[in-house]
């Protein structure tokens, strides 16, 4: 795998306000992660005792509308 350093400005332009909270989509992680998106959730419910209790929610329909 070929090492890159994404630029700050990219990485801050993901990052959304959502619920009072600075968050960042699961799809966004994944592709700076380079993995798929199923893979990078999967790895998180098989980790979860390794990542804070408020570490990853779900977006409600209104909420992906905006």
């Amino acid at each position: 795998m070929e090492s890159s350093i994404i630029p700050q400005q990219i990485i801050e332009s993901k990052i959304l306000f959502i619920r009072g909270k600075k968050v960042m989509l699961d799809r966004d992680l994944s592709i700076l992660y380079d993995v798929e998106t199923r893979a990078l959730n999967q790895a998180v419910r098989r980790n979860i005792k390794r990542f804070p209790e408020d570490f990853m929610f779900q977006l409600t329909k209104e909420e992906m509308e905006i």
